[in-house]
This record gives C-alpha cells, sequence and structure tokens, in this order.
C-alpha cells in the first residue's frame, strides 16, 4: 500500500518515514511471534496447527467487525454501536427464522441492509450535524441494545435448515479443518485490502484521517467518504452478527457486549492510528489474532479467570498507544 502523505497544522505537507509508519506494524507482528513462541514452549500441544486456525474459527466475526472500525478509525472517528448492532443482526435473524418462518434468503439480505442504514444514519448525522462521533454513535449503540431488548429479553435457537449446515460446515484440508466463516471473514480482509490500497475511496480516508480540513480544501468529497466508512461499518457489524449467529445458533440480547471495545483493540494493537491517517488491514488481523491468542493461553493455563484477558489487552493497549504517540511526535 502506498504512503499517503499528511500535513501539519501550517499546512505544509510532509511525508510520513516508512521506518517509522510501520513501527507499530512491525511491533505487534513481533508480539504475536513471542506470544506463540511462549505458548509452544510451555503448554503441550499448542504447536499443533489447528491451535492457530481455531483462533480464526473463534474469532471470524470480530475480524469482520474489526474491518469496519479499521476504516471508521482512519478517518479519525470511532463507532461504539458494533457490539449493540452484532447483537441487534442475531436477534432479528433468530426472530424471523424461528417466530415467523421467513425464509434465509430474505432474512440474511434485511439484516445485512439494517446493519448499513444504521451506520448510513449515524455517518450522516456525525458530518452534517457536525456532532462528535463519539456521541453519535454512542447513542445507536443505545439504540440498537434497546431495540434487542424489544423484541425479546431471552435467548432464541436458531435451527433453520441453511443456517445450521452453514454453521456445521467444515472445511478440512491436511487433517485439519476450519469453519465457512472465516472463508467469509478472509474475504472481507481481502476486499478491504484492495479498497484501501488501490480505490479512490480508500486514498480519501486516508486524507481525511491525517487533516479533514486539508482534504476539503484539496476538493476531495469528505462528505461522502465519511458517510461511507460509517455505512461500511454498519455492514460489517451485522455481517459480524450473522457470523455470530451461525457461531452460536442462537440471538440473544447479551452477545457482544463489549464487543466495540475488543473491536477497538485489536484495530489499535494491530497499529492503527487512533488520530486516523495511518494504519493497515492487515495490521488489523495481526491484532485480532493477539487477542485470540491471549484467549487461548489462558485456556491452555486453565487455573486462571477469563478476566485476565481484559487485564493484558489493557495492558497492551497502553503500550501500543505510547508506541503511537512516540511514533507521531517523530514524525514532526
Amino acid at each position: 500500500m502506498s504512503a499517503v502523505p499528511g500535513t501539519v497544522d501550517a499546512g505544509r505537507p510532509r511525508v510520513l518515514r516508512p521506518q517509522q509508519k510501520y513501527l507499530p506494524l512491525f511491533a505487534t507482528g513481533a508480539l504475536l511471534v513471542v506470544m506463540y513462541s511462549a505458548g509452544v514452549l510451555r503448554y503441550d500441544g499448542f504447536s499443533d496447527t489447528q491451535v492457530v486456525l481455531n483462533v480464526f474459527v473463534d474469532n471470524a466475526f470480530l475480524l469482520v467487525v474489526a474491518v469496519g472500525m479499521t476504516f471508521v478509525i482512519l478517518t479519525g472517528g470511532i463507532d461504539l454501536s458494533v457490539g449493540a448492532v452484532v447483537a441487534l443482526t442475531t436477534m432479528l435473524s433468530a426472530t424471523l427464522l424461528q417466530d415467523q418462518g421467513w425464509s434465509p434468503y430474505l432474512v440474511l439480505p434485511l439484516v445485512l441492509l439494517i446493519g448499513a442504514l444504521l451506520g448510513l444514519g449515524m455517518g450522516c448525522i456525525i458530518h452534517y450535524f457536525e456532532i462528535q462521533p463519539f456521541i453519535v454513535t454512542l447513542a445507536g449503540m443505545f439504540l440498537a441494545r434497546g431495540l434487542c431488548y424489544t423484541i425479546s429479553t431471552s435467548s432464541i435457537p436458531i435451527s433453520d435448515p441453511l443456517w445450521t449446515s452453514i454453521a456445521q460446515q467444515r472445511i478440512r484440508f491436511g487433517g485439519f479443518f476450519i469453519s465457512i466463516s472465516v472463508l467469509i471473514a478472509l474475504a472481507v480482509v481481502a476486499i478491504g485490502i484492495y479498497v484501501l490500497g488501490y480505490t479512490r475511496l480508500g486514498r480519501n480516508t486516508y486524507a481525511i484521517g491525517g487533516n479533514p480540513q486539508s482534504a476539503l480544501l484539496m476538493g476531495l468529497p469528505v462528505a461522502r467518504t465519511r458517510i461511507a466508512v460509517y455505512t461500511i461499518s454498519g455492514f460489517c457489524s451485522a455481517l459480524g452478527g450473522v457470523l455470530l449467529s451461525f457461531y452460536m445458533l442462537s440471538g440473544n440480547s447479551l452477545h457482544a457486549v463489549g464487543m466495540e471495545l475488543d473491536a477497538i483493540a485489536a484495530v489499535v494493537i494491530g497499529g492503527t492510528l487512533l488520530t486516523g491517517g495511518s494504519g493497515y488491514l492487515v495490521g488489523t488481523v495481526l491484532g485480532v489474532m493477539v487477542l485470540g491468542l491471549i484467549q487461548t493461553i489462558i485456556t491452555f493455563q486453565g487455573d486462571l479467570s477469563s478476566w485476565w484477558t481484559k487485564i493484558v489487552i489493557g495492558v497492551l493497549l497502553f503500550a501500543f498507544i505510547v508506541l503511537q504517540r512516540t511514533v507521531a511526535r517523530r514524525q514532526r
């Protein structure tokens, strides 16, 4: 992916140094190697290839959500609604399939459309009313989560034949397997990499994150781009909800509580600057793998609480935020 020039406050262009620009990405890769090596040395069976594949199987839905979050953060924004939209998607899918008897071929495009429309609405409010993304997406989070509880306060199982067949399908090779959800997630990552690296939307996304005022003065479509990235985030959240419904075979109002924080953590640990303008989807994939490996190590350990996952993620976030700040100062 080509480097995107940024600007300083005085309006003079600056070019990011490659060594500094890629430093957070290299740090994430090194962290991943160290964590995996430590796991292999400490735990029997950790070196099994299926252990790594299970990281993708268990986190395919998070990877899709994190792709949408990457687009938003690259523009300097934030989307706190993604977890609630994931839960709403599982609830809508479950109730339409089970209670209403709808065809899955109607339910699937409908829930994806609803997610995209929610993102579109938030993007329009953020840009045209000039309200901070934190506030708008927080309101979107409450709206989507509230809608979940109006549908049902209890879990709704999914027994639709198509849904269950996709959920149970395994793609096997060489004695190992992955789920269809993994292929979908990797396809979303590939499309996202292409869009960010080789399309006008991608270039505009980086430019707006670098300096929105300069992007506007250059005649770039700031409104259209900003609305587009929130629409993409809403669509990815809905798709992540579909993948989670494959994984859980149920809809539940409590699904994906805190997933927005996991997605943000994966993006930041993957090297994307919270201020926008710099970052790569490859780093987001590495960030999701780091979170997945933390969960796997805690599972292998056996005597640690699952809350240690949050503690380790918090420490890593502090470390990577400091690293990002250091890189940003050296680029000035």
